[in-house]
């Protein structure tokens, strides 16, 4: 495991973030998918909870790593039951991770762009942005259903400039997925970063070979210092 690393803020020209587990707190998710989900699908089915729990997390298996774990009318057509409004029940645990808006503001006053690219389904991303108000604080949003791949697929980035034109090598992607980093690391990005602990109320992650940062002061870059005039 590498320690945090000093980005060279004079390469990087664009800023590409993962919502869930970056920018905001995976506590939610987390909470939503292992705890209130397994809760409401017991109550569904009348039957006990570690028996919803273990088939759950069993369909949850079958389906790790493509769009389809990621759809939430997948789910919602999968158990019959309104995912969407599932989440709303819950959606009190939705935060920010400390220092986001700043970094994000920092980044944008500094000359850089900032797009957040995420797997979430877009009834998700909606509820997220409602209850966070981070649009604002982004130059764009892009849903990884809208690619029709997802970013664990190294055919995303490609895909991806289609939709929001970057170049590899200035650009810095924030990500709290290995799989996807790794990825990433296959197109060529030229700066990559994990993040030690998406989840507030868990401990520290692998975070692999890959450097990792605490929290967005660990990368908050000079306001004064413009990104390079020309892509490289």
């Amino acid at each position: 495991m590498k320690e945090t690393a000093l980005i060279q803020w004079n390469d990087i020209r664009t800023v590409l973030l993962d919502m869930d587990g970056t920018l905001l707190d995976l506590h939610f998710d987390n909470h939503f998918w292992r705890e209130h989900m397994p809760r409401r699908y017991a109550e569904e089915r009348e039957v006990p909870l570690e028996e919803a729990r273990t088939e759950l997390f069993r369909l949850y298996r079958a389906v790790a790593g493509t769009m389809d774990w990621y759809c939430l009318d997948y789910w919602s057509a999968k158990l019959d039951m309104d995912v969407a409004a599932l989440k709303e029940e819950v959606d009190h645990l939705i935060a920010v991770h400390p220092h986001v808006v700043t970094f994000l503001d920092v980044v944008r006053t500094s000359g850089r762009r900032v797009v957040l690219v995420t797997n979430a389904h877009m009834k998700s991303l909606t509820l997220k942005m409602e209850r966070t108000r981070l649009a604002g604080h982004l130059d764009a949003i892009i849903c990884a259903h809208d690619i029709g791949v997802p970013k664990e697929d190294p055919g995303f980035w490609n895909k991806l400039q289609t939709v929001e034109l970057f170049a590899r090598e200035t650009t810095l992607l924030v990500d709290d997925s290995l799989p996807v980093l790794r990825s990433a690391q296959e197109y060529g990005m030229g700066s990559l970063l994990c993040v030690h602990q998406p989840d507030s109320q868990a401990p520290d992650k692998d975070v692999g070979e890959f450097a990792a940062i605490r929290s967005f002061v660990d990368i908050m870059p000079p306001a004064d210092q413009p990104p390079p005039t020309v892509e490289r």
